[in-house]
């Protein structure tokens, strides 16, 4: 089954892929606009992946963490944080 000319117009076309479109702030308020508002959707991503991970994991790590002292469960704690943090920034600059 010999392919479309659509598809093979599409595979073989020659016009340039345009750049994607970059959002760049005009003054320096919307700078510090947009700063705070990254920031506060960064921390509640951060939680909301910490909680997701403490639900599907067996035991409580805030639990361990808070009440039981337990610095090994801090640690594991700080890198979903982390680990979270890093996959929200990439999202963000992406």
């Amino acid at each position: 089954m010999p392919p479309s000319s659509s598809v093979v117009s599409f595979l073989l076309a020659t016009q340039p892929i345009p750049a994607p479109v970059h959002w760049r702030p005009d003054s320096f308020g919307m700078a510090l606009f947009s700063v705070v508002v990254f920031t506060l959707v960064g921390i509640v991503m951060a939680i909301v992946g910490f909680k997701i991970w403490d639900r599907l994991t067996p035991g409580n790590l805030e639990e361990e963490i808070c009440r039981k002292q337990n610095i090994a469960a801090a640690i594991l704690g700080a890198a979903i944080i982390l680990g979270t943090c890093l996959v929200v920034a990439a999202a963000m600059l992406g």
